[in-house]
């Protein structure tokens, strides 16, 4: 599969932290080989999960964000494959695949005609994800994507519903609704496209922050039977739900039939991101969110995206590692329960 990199074992080794009488993940994981083709491995692993990351910030920067969501799946692999193998983390029942490395097709921009063209590249992102998406789906494991801007969310929606041969739901925890025009593709309309191209059926913004959406946006969502949300401001600042019940509604609307879990850390208080801000959940938050919606059995797919950690560690005062890591094991774990 082109711009893919699987994950080699000689590649987890450089990362394994080995302690005597203790068993880590990356002792009990499924790897890939390159020997066998990726669709061979995928439908003979006994694996219920699939993870794999992308490393791009074309997405984001193609909608006018900051660079530095390319180098998530980093800090999550090293973090995640040294973290305890349990009764609770289950590290068996996962396939880690490797990551999309999309370097041989980015470009810095160097003034804002150069956008268009970023937003031509983030096509070539969404038909790699899709196919990779879809290939997992079709052989009835589930999907977890972590890395990149929120423009892989589509490719996370067409995948699995091309495999389902259906419309999908997804439920999106986030501080903007990314229903952006359709102008070009970027992390600020994947959920537009992939409704305007019928992929998505109903959507759901959990935690959406009121000065972030236009006015337009919102009587879109007014008009639509399809699209809801709850504000941040409802839930944590004037106190008009609690964040239980906000889950329940949330799910109630999405939980029918298929849909996906989207997190981005955009959402979360201080996490590093393409979109950082001070106020915002707190991770335990995006914890509980992950848990709670990977219980349901319509619960197809899990998407942890925008974290943009600091590259240089001697400065990291938020370990983004440990942080979307929790997130994928309270989903896994969920779903074991």
């Amino acid at each position: 599969m082109e711009y893919f990199k699987l994950l080699t074992s000689k590649k987890v080794q450089a990362l394994a932290q080995k302690r005597e009488g203790e068993t880590r993940f990356f002792e009990e994981v499924g790897l890939a080989s390159s020997k066998k083709s990726i669709e061979d491995q995928i439908s003979k692993s006994s694996a219920k999960f699939v993870l794999f990351g992308i490393s791009e910030d074309i997405g984001v920067r193609a909608n006018g964000g900051k660079a530095g969501t390319k180098n998530a799946w980093n800090s999550v692999l090293k973090t995640l494959l040294n973290t305890q193998s349990n009764r609770f983390t289950n590290p068996c029942q996962v396939l880690i695949l490797g990551h999309f490395d999309f370097d041989k097709i980015d470009l810095k921009i160097t003034d804002k005609k150069e956008i268009k063209t970023l937003r031509k590249k983030v096509n070539v992102i969404d038909a790699m994800v899709t196919n990779l998406v879809h290939l997992i789906k079709k052989n009835g494991k589930t999907p977890m994507a972590i890395g990149g801007g929120h423009n892989n969310a589509y490719g996370m929606i067409k995948g699995c519903a091309l495999a389902l041969k259906t419309k999908v739901n997804a439920i999106n925890f986030d501080a903007h609704t990314d229903f952006r025009a359709l102008e070009g593709r970027h992390s600020g309309n994947g959920f537009s496209y992939a409704m305007d191209e019928g992929f998505l059926e109903r959507y759901f913004v959990f935690g959406l922050q009121e000065q972030y959406t236009s006015e337009s946006i919102y009587k879109s969502i007014e008009k639509s039977k399809n699209m809801a949300y709850i504000s941040f401001e409802s839930i944590s600042v004037r106190k008009e739900i609690s964040f239980e019940k906000a889950l329940d509604k949330g799910q109630e609307f999405i939980n029918k039939t298929p849909f996906g879990i989207e997190v981005d850390c955009d959402a979360i208080a201080h996490c590093p991101s393409s979109a950082m801000s001070p106020t915002g959940f707190c991770s335990t938050k995006a914890r509980q969110f992950s848990s709670r919606l990977g219980k349901d059995t319509n619960a197809i797919y899990l998407h942890i995206c925008e974290a943009a950690p600091k590259v240089n560690p001697k400065k990291r005062d938020y370990n983004v590692g440990k942080m979307i890591s929790a997130l994928i094991l309270d989903f896994i774990s969920s779903k074991e329960q």
